[in-house]
């Protein structure tokens, strides 16, 4: 398989169109002609996830996050990022980034955080797409039974990938929660249309101290505030099945190094 057979697959779930006008997606580094055996997923573009590729012999790495979201006139190895391009170069090895493309799909990064969290069912947008319904940010589904918010956080906890910050919940935890929003990544701008929803609970990622206080002041929904790594690390093993089940040849691997930036909660 070339890498422009990969990058067609790729495209097909993700369409570069449905990203965000200021995204940087698609394909970072690498020769489109070039052969792809195995295919790393990570949600960072860093240098322990290039290591984990060159260790395992990786062709392309497939981020949800952009390497550069503002542009460069260097890529001198100065700099972290100009280290990382530099050495993905030099060991052919592919970059390619489905990231607000990836958020709107369908199944996209919410709706793999939805499947982690314990949603069942049907999952619908959040925020659709005036044209097409079944896209758009973010996710809301039912849970299988009612449960209290302190049993819906504990069950949060153990389906997503653990880090150094945890989940922190806001709301009454005796509350009865059944009906659930998501968003992968951080969710701030989706608190009132998680309210409108009329949501128990929405789960999302770096919410801030005013906005999270003064939606939970004002009767909203409780919130539960996820690392932003972990909220977006669920999609990388959908996204790996696209290439499974697509009849394309070639290994995938999920990345589990934690590369959230939090290392550590007190």
């Amino acid at each position: 398989m070339t890498l422009t057979d990969v990058i067609e697959v790729l495209e097909a779930a993700y369409p570069p169109a449905r990203a965000e006008s200021w995204d940087a997606v698609g394909l970072v580094s690498g020769d489109p002609g070039q052969e792809v055996r195995r295919v790393l997923f990570a949600v960072d573009p860093v240098a322990v996830v290039a290591a984990e590729a060159l260790e395992w012999e990786a062709d392309l790495i497939v981020t949800h996050h952009p390497l550069y979201l503002r542009g460069t006139t260097s890529v001198a190895a100065t700099t972290p990022k100009g280290r990382l391009i530099r050495t993905l170069i030099k060991n052919d090895v592919a970059l390619y980034t489905a990231h607000t493309n990836a958020d709107v799909a369908n199944p996209g990064v919410s709706d793999a955080l939805a499947r982690a969290v314990g949603l069942a069912g049907d999952l619908v947008p959040l925020q659709p797409f005036p044209d097409d319904p079944w896209r758009g940010l973010g996710r809301i589904g039912e849970l299988p039974g009612r449960m209290t918010l302190e049993e819906f956080a504990e069950r949060a906890a153990e389906g997503l990938p653990r880090t150094g910050a945890g989940i922190r919940v806001a709301g009454d935890l005796s509350r009865p929660v059944t009906r659930v929003a998501v968003s992968g990544g951080a969710g701030d701008s989706l608190l009132e249309r998680a309210k409108a929803a009329g949501v128990d609970v929405f789960l999302t990622a770096d919410l801030r101290h005013h906005p999270a206080s003064e939606f939970v002041e004002s009767g909203g929904p409780a919130l539960i505030d996820a690392a932003h790594w972990a909220t977006e690390w669920p999609w990388l093993d959908s996204a790996a099945s696209i290439l499974r089940d697509s009849g394309v040849t070639v290994e995938t691997r999920v990345s589990a190094t934690v590369t959230d930036a939090w290392t550590r909660g007190y």
